[in-house]
């Protein structure tokens, strides 16, 4: 368990989910003749003028309200994604030169697959709990692709989280603690020459994802001293429709608990901003005193736990900026042939 030498918390918070939807029955229709079931009702498509870049700035931006700070008070801005624009480029420095937040601050990018955001909220709460930084901005977004016809078409969808970390006095939510569980398991896995990723179908689900944030999760209940049923909301990495619900079983946690964090049904799996857009939706609703327990998961793989407390600033600071629920709320569904255009599945030689 990590805890860090000064008490930080969450001082703003933002989300961002394209507008753009694609029905699963649309994909069906394409694919299996409409036959079969789908683990979604629908995922998000990033229109063709959006990338992780420009979600993680409106993600940030709406953080920076909330928070009340200018950009240029930020130390870092960290961007967690395994959907960057560019290999080499980063993309935090686009993001903080968007934001004004350049030129005396730390930007870097962050990768663990589904968990690249998380990584970079634990790092976060290192360079504020040790006095290094009084504010960090940690980002986590995604395009996510999945190859044509696969089960990961209906799922890999697009999203931003934006967490700002700062003194636990001014915070909306403090962070008590973290832990991480981490193990070599070859379950999900992109060459850099290829367009898609691969899933070793009989790793994604044990040893991988189940094994991992039964883990990390239990790890840091065990060293808090707290049990399931001691948290007002529980939230998990969202793959799809199936998994989160069965790990949070497993852990002890009901439905009543993980429901008000729960959108891939809605939105299918934003990767690296599934578990941080989660938590943003229970922002949305959560009143002071509630407790919050969080675990993120990451191909490959590996597992983050948090275990959060709502402060008296949540009420106020929400009021500041769009909530989750009115970027879900903005539907606009389009159909396979768009879909396959914006996102680059038709390869012209």
């Amino acid at each position: 368990m990590m805890r860090p030498s000064k008490p930080v918390g969450i001082v703003g918070y933002g989300a961002y989910i394209p507008r753009y939807r694609i029905a699963a029955r649309e994909i069906a229709r394409i694919w299996t003749d409409g036959q079969g079931g789908v683990p979604v009702d629908a995922k998000s498509v990033p229109g063709p003028d959006e990338d992780t870049i420009t979600m993680s700035v409106e993600a940030a931006r709406n953080a920076l309200v909330r928070a009340s700070l200018r950009a240029e008070q930020l130390s870092a801005v960290w961007v967690g994604s395994e959907s960057h624009p560019y290999s080499v480029k980063p993309s935090g420095t686009v993001v903080a030169e968007a934001l004004g937040a350049t030129p005396w601050v730390s930007t870097a990018d962050w990768e663990f697959a589904c968990k690249a955001g998380s990584e970079a909220l634990t790092a976060s709460m290192g360079m504020v709990g040790s006095g290094m930084a009084e504010y960090v901005l940690a980002v986590g977004a995604d395009t996510a692709q999945g190859r044509p016809g696969d089960a990961l078409e209906y799922t890999a969808a697009a999203g931003a989280a934006a967490l700002l970390v700062g003194p636990a006095e001014q915070a909306l939510a403090t962070i008590e603690a973290t832990c991480s569980y981490v193990q070599d398991t070859p379950d999900f896995f992109r060459r850099a020459d290829r367009a898609y990723p691969v899933h070793g179908n009989r790793f994604t689900g044990e040893p991988a994802y189940f094994g991992q944030i039964r883990h990390a999760a239990t790890h840091l209940l065990e060293q808090l001293g707290t049990k399931a049923s001691d948290y007002t909301y529980a939230v998990f990495h969202q793959p799809n429709a199936r998994f989160p619900q069965t790990v949070g079983k497993q852990l002890g946690f009901t439905p009543e608990q993980m429901n008000p964090g729960w959108l891939s049904p809605k939105i299918g799996n934003t990767y690296s901003a599934a578990a941080l857009l989660g938590l943003c939706a229970i922002f949305d609703i959560a009143k002071p005193g509630d407790t919050i327990f969080m675990t993120s998961y990451g191909s490959g793989s590996g597992s983050d736990a948090y275990a959060l407390r709502v402060t008296e600033a949540i009420d106020e600071r929400r009021a500041r900026a769009p909530l989750t629920a009115a970027y879900l709320a903005r539907e606009k569904f389009v159909d396979y042939a768009i879909y396959a255009k914006w996102r680059g599945k038709l390869v012209m030689s």
